[in-house]
């Protein structure tokens, strides 16, 4: 695995089960089920497979729409997600430029019974099917008139409409995954909705742009206009939580609401989460563009070379978690020798690697014991497993060599430095080490580490007396001059 830093952080889901429940209970898929169970022989479609229109109030009427203005609109909805999914399978249906008065009929199709019989992974499969036709949904023109857009041929002519579909998508793509950027924290749960203006600016306004300009704050506030239609379109498949912009808006500043100016009031301009389901499908989305998205659990059935290097980047509660999974599938003895040779090495990522192997060996228990003895002499491992050792009070502990202290020193900064961590625990660590050991830096420029010069003139860079810091600049020369 590559040492690079993941794109983005990684993502605590809920288990597939979890998942597949809630894909059911999603209005619209289960609007759809429910129409795949009602079709039968007599269930008449048109070229398309849709519903002929004298067929939408007893599909309203199934749903329990019967009353709802709107209820024919959503029974058409539900019947083609129904269609595409393979919830129904349609037959005879007349091919487009037949006699328009041609219909076929409709069956229950063989997905179906995958809801009952299948795996959750078989339901979600089938979740992400239907995604896939609500996204095309939210990224289609909106047509007010099609006799405006009827050409002197009596077709259809889109080029009118300005709309570029490859355009839209990417913008609604981006849009997904900035939610999912906002809405993941560092624990890889997920957090609080996140205001519209806020998503909106995230696509429109530039990262180094001081005060937007009218202009910008225009396109922010027709991105969120845009953003708000979607988002309705998006909801019923249980991707997002979503609270509207407040139509009152539209009335006080008239057809479009402007971003507001603070916080006051900001849940007017609309709220967006994603759901649980939602982290999985846009993550799912993600990962089939060839995004690396990494996912809490991912690395549980991997080597521990693979655990070692997939968590270097993690957020401390996020590498917990990964290595808590990894290590529940193991005895404490085996995984221990595992974490332990996979810490080994010269290279640019093995101070993060051992840094890593000490924090999942804090995890086990005592019967890792004997695998973390039989380092003791590892000049690379050895100060660890003394640590180890000493943190629980195990009897027997050899004092370790002037020269493996001065290595797991220069070994342990080189991995706090890797992860760019905290500067002031990073100051205070380097303080304590240099005032802990008279003529520290006497000794660390004879390390025989592969970063101790990166290190030392590092330590120049971060302690905060002037003297000391010439004396690291110091030894980090003789280190290089040495090597």
């Amino acid at each position: 695995m590559s040492g690079d830093r993941p794109t983005l952080p990684p993502v605590r889901l809920n288990s597939e089960a979890e998942l597949a429940r809630e894909a059911l209970s999603a209005p619209l898929l289960a609007r759809a089920v429910r129409l795949a169970r009602w079709a039968g022989p007599e269930t008449r479609v048109g070229a398309g497979g849709e519903l002929v229109e004298e067929q939408l109030p007893a599909a309203a009427a199934e749903l329990g729409l019967g009353d709802d203005q709107d209820g024919p609109a959503y029974a058409s909805e539900a019947w083609r997600v129904a269609v595409d999914t393979g919830l129904v399978d349609i037959e005879d249906a007349p091919a487009a430029g037949e006699d328009d008065d041609a219909e076929g009929t409709a069956s229950a199709g063989e997905n179906l019974s995958l809801l009952t019989a299948g795996s959750p992974h078989d339901v979600l499969a089938l979740w992400l099917d239907a995604f896939d036709v609500i996204f095309a949904d939210a990224t289609a023109p909106v047509i007010d008139d099609f006799a405006d857009l009827v050409g002197e041929d009596g077709e259809i002519d889109f080029e009118r409409l300005e709309w570029d579909p490859e355009e839209e998508a990417d913008f609604l793509e981006g849009v997904l995954g900035n939610l999912y950027l906002l809405t993941v924290s560092e624990s890889g749960t997920s957090q609080g909705p996140v205001p519209l203006p806020a998503l909106a600016a995230s696509m429109i306004v530039p990262d180094d742009m001081g005060e937007p300009t009218d202009d910008i704050l225009e396109q922010v506030s027709d991105a969120m206009m845009r953003l708000d239609d979607q988002f309705r379109i998006l909801e019923p498949i249980g991707l997002v939580e979503y609270e509207p912009v407040d139509e009152a808006l539209m009335a006080e500043v008239g057809d479009e609401p402007t971003p507001p100016v603070d916080d006051e009031d900001v849940s007017r301009y609309g709220m967006v989460r994603l759901t649980p389901l939602g982290l999985y499908g846009v993550r799912a989305r993600m990962l089939e563009a060839g995004v690396d998205a990494p996912a809490v659990g991912d690395l549980a059935d991997k080597g521990a070379d693979a655990l070692l290097d997939g968590i270097a980047y993690f957020p401390e509660l996020s590498a917990r978690a990964e290595t808590e999974q990894w290590l529940a599938r193991r005895e404490p003895a085996e995984a221990a020798g595992e974490l332990l040779t996979a810490a080994r090495g010269g290279d640019a990522g093995a101070p993060l690697r051992r840094l890593h192997c000490q924090q999942a060996l804090a995890l086990t228990g005592a019967s890792a014991e004997p695998a973390v003895r039989a380092v003791l002499p590892d000049p690379e491992l050895g100060g660890l497993a003394r640590v180890w050792l000493a943190e629980r009070g195990a009897p027997d502990v050899p004092p370790p060599s002037e020269t493996m202290i001065f290595w797991l020193a220069i070994d342990t900064i080189a991995a706090q430095l890797a992860v760019e961590g905290d500067l002031e625990e990073l100051q205070e660590l380097v303080e304590g080490l240099v005032g802990q050991h008279s003529g520290f830096f006497d000794a660390a420029w004879r390390v025989e580490h592969p970063a101790t010069a990166d290190v030392l003139e590092a330590m120049g860079r971060l302690h905060p007396d002037k003297s000391t810091a010439k004396e690291a600049r110091k030894a980090a020369f003789k280190a290089r001059s040495r090597t």
